[in-house]
């Protein structure tokens, strides 16, 4: 970790932040086991901070403490991943929905720039990847429910520990593009039962490909 400074200020959040981090780039695999002595020696820090900020990652499930064994990254079973996805489905077409009924002439104009981003990002992979999460995040700011929307920036971050990424088959880029496009469509036509509509079919699509 070198050329990171860490302070004393909240420093197991910025401890969990770089573990989060790792877990996300592959550097600490789903099922691979934390030694936390090791960590602890890498970021000047005792185990306390660092047994913090796994009990932070633990909570959005990141991490699996186990009894004896100390702490693993967790890993994603079938089930797991079509439970989370099927939450995301149900909370984020929900959103759509509420945002099709209530958007602004502004709002909207955002969201279709953002697609048109998004369209411009095909080749792109990574950059892709980010902007569809911005898109996914910026609705549910649209619909204003702080409780929906953590719920769902944690069910995000266990996501990304599938190792088989939904955006990653081919093919899959202009299909995602394509389900958007229905997307903001049904958004623009202030249609609340066909975004619903829209969104579950782009989750369900995204699950196929993940699998």
């Amino acid at each position: 970790m070198s050329g990171v400074t860490l302070t004393p200020r909240a420093l197991y959040e910025q401890v969990a932040e770089q573990l989060r981090q790792r877990i996300f780039r592959r550097e600490l695999e789903p099922g691979s086991w934390i030694d936390e002595l090791k960590i602890a020696e890498e970021f000047g820090i005792s185990r306390t901070p660092l047994r913090e900020a796994l009990k932070v990652l633990a909570a959005e499930g990141l991490v699996t403490m186990k009894v004896r064994r100390g702490a693993y990254v967790t890993e994603m079973s079938d089930k797991d991943l079509h439970d989370v996805y099927h939450l995301l489905s149900l909370l984020e077409s929900d959103a759509a929905g509420v945002v099709a009924a209530r958007a602004t002439p502004q709002q909207l104009d955002e969201l279709q720039q953002l697609h048109a981003e998004l369209a411009a990002a095909v080749g792109d992979r990574d950059r892709f990847f980010a902007l569809n999460e911005r898109i996914h995040m910026r609705l549910l700011e649209m619909a204003d429910n702080r409780w929906r929307s953590q719920m769902v920036a944690d069910l995000r971050k266990v996501m990304k520990l599938n190792r088989h990424n939904s955006l990653l088959k081919q093919g899959r880029i202009e299909d995602s593009l394509a389900e958007h496009h229905a997307v903001l469509a049904a958004l623009q036509a202030r249609n609340p039962q066909a975004t619903v509509a829209a969104m579950q079919a782009h989750f369900a699509h995204g699950l196929e490909a993940a699998a």
